[in-house]
């Protein structure tokens, strides 16, 4: 079977990488570059060269089993890392780096502030009830409430949903913080539960790849290599009972059996020419938001004090109704991310805050997208079969479950079984958490 691949992020590279072992596959790529989010880029600093990831970062060994297994399957290697989270309030002075205790209290005034003594109880107490309502209460009861309405009930203050709980969000999700708190509560629980979130102590191992996270690609597309077209400029999908057409802006038109979008769920939708209602309603209901990303070496937009820093810091904004509603500012301290002890300067990846980094300091500049997840989004995702499969068409894509790496393989892997390829044998490390896995995403 003759079959188009549009996109080759990790979840359109995974599903060439398995279809191409019983199908003729090519991809179509817009970029110059495969990789989508996996974007490791070269740098040179003091007569020093790196490689520097700026999208996809890190994997752990509980949540990740499928896209460990791809890493196994086609020898690629990782090393383990540090995953830490600070907050700087700019508006108190707070901040603080709960890796561990001497880090918690890296700034001295916290051993004297009564409401960060609250803010560390509250998280206990928060971390207790998020337990035992994934227990205790049904799915449709969780999959109605915010995490907002689960905070307001359980009566926490206002330091630890401001200071700790919607900044960790905000992080993860690339969101903000006004939609951070409108997570569904039963995707945030399940999201915290398996990655450990919920837990002081038995946090998983987290991981990056050796060389920048860039060296899995050629492993990944070895099969398929002669057979993927960068800058690919295609304009249209047409579909009917014979097969798919693929237009391109030059007026070509390319014949194949069947379609893999692979790509975000607003630009597949944009290339359909004949959405149905269904693919209408689904995708359109599934947004993006762009967010700015800065390569850069200026350290003041990490924490003040030296122990404060983590791998993610996370810098609230002015908390007002504009404050809130902006998008998440993190910047990712790579030298501890990537293990780069031997270098002079500290390489620093910062999300939304490109105006108060040195100009002098900035070594590349990016605009990624990453999905909205709110309730009304989650309940087109609930929908994904009714498209997914029909008409030729297959999306695939991160956007249907969590966002991340992971979530684009395990979308692949739904593609791949559709065709009849048997799901890759997954990573053996934590199989004992592998159904949470299954259940929670």
């Amino acid at each position: 079977m003759k079959i188009a691949v549009i996109g080759s992020g990790i979840a359109g590279m995974t599903a060439a990488n398995l279809l191409s072992e019983q199908h003729d596959v090519w991809v179509f790529e817009k970029n110059n570059y495969i990789g989508g989010h996996t974007a490791t880029v070269d740098v040179e600093v003091a007569g020093e060269a790196f490689a520097i990831d700026t999208g996809f970062i890190v994997f752990n060994d509980r949540t990740y089993p499928n896209f460990r297994a791809l890493l196994r399957k086609h020898g690629v290697a990782w090393q383990d890392t540090q995953m830490s989270f600070s907050v700087q309030n700019p508006t108190t002075g707070l901040e603080y780096n709960g890796h561990n205790l001497r880090t918690m209290f890296a700034q001295k005034r916290n051993y004297l502030r009564p409401s960060f003594y609250k803010m560390l109880f509250d998280i206990v107490k928060f971390n207790k009830a998020a337990k035992n309502a994934l227990t205790e209460r049904s799915e449709t009861e969780l999959a109605n409430l915010t995490l907002a309405e689960f905070v307001e009930e359980l009566n926490l203050g206002n330091e630890f949903s401001t200071n700790y709980l919607y900044p960790m969000c905000a992080a993860i999700w690339s969101a903000s913080l006004k939609e951070a708190s409108a997570f569904p509560l039963s995707f945030f629980l399940r999201f915290f539960l398996n990655h450990g979130l919920l837990d002081v102590a038995n946090r998983p191992q987290w991981h990056v790849i050796k060389g920048g996270s860039r060296s899995y690609i050629p492993a990944l597309t070895k099969p398929f290599a002669d057979k993927i077209t960068l800058n690919a400029d295609v304009v249209s999908v047409r579909r009917d009972e014979n097969g798919v057409d693929i237009g391109f802006a030059d007026g070509d038109t390319q014949r194949f059996d069947e379609v893999i979008m692979a790509c975000h769920s607003d630009q597949a939708l944009a290339l359909l020419s004949d959405p149905s209602a269904e693919e209408q309603s689904i995708l359109g209901g599934i947004p993006y938001q762009k967010n700015d990303v800065v390569l850069h070496t200026d350290i003041k937009q990490l924490p003040k004090r030296r122990a404060a820093w983590a791998s993610w810091n996370y810098l609230l904004p002015k908390l007002d109704i504009t404050g809130i509603q902006k998008p998440a500012t993190v910047t990712y301290n790579m030298n501890i991310l990537q293990g780069l002890t031997d270098a002079t300067e500290t390489f620093c990846v910062t999300l939304n805050n490109t105006a108060a980094i040195d100009p002098n300091k900035i070594l590349r500049q990016f605009t990624y997208d990453h999905p909205v997840y709110s309730v009304d989004s989650f309940k087109q995702r609930a929908r994904r079969l009714e498209i997914c499969g029909k008409n030729r068409t297959h999306f695939c894509g991160a956007y249907w479950y969590s966002g991340f790496h992971e979530d684009g393989v395990r979308s692949a892997v739904d593609v791949a079984e559709r065709f009849g390829v048997a799901r890759p044998e997954r990573d053996p490390v934590h199989a004992d958490s592998l159904k949470k896995v299954d259940d929670g995403n």
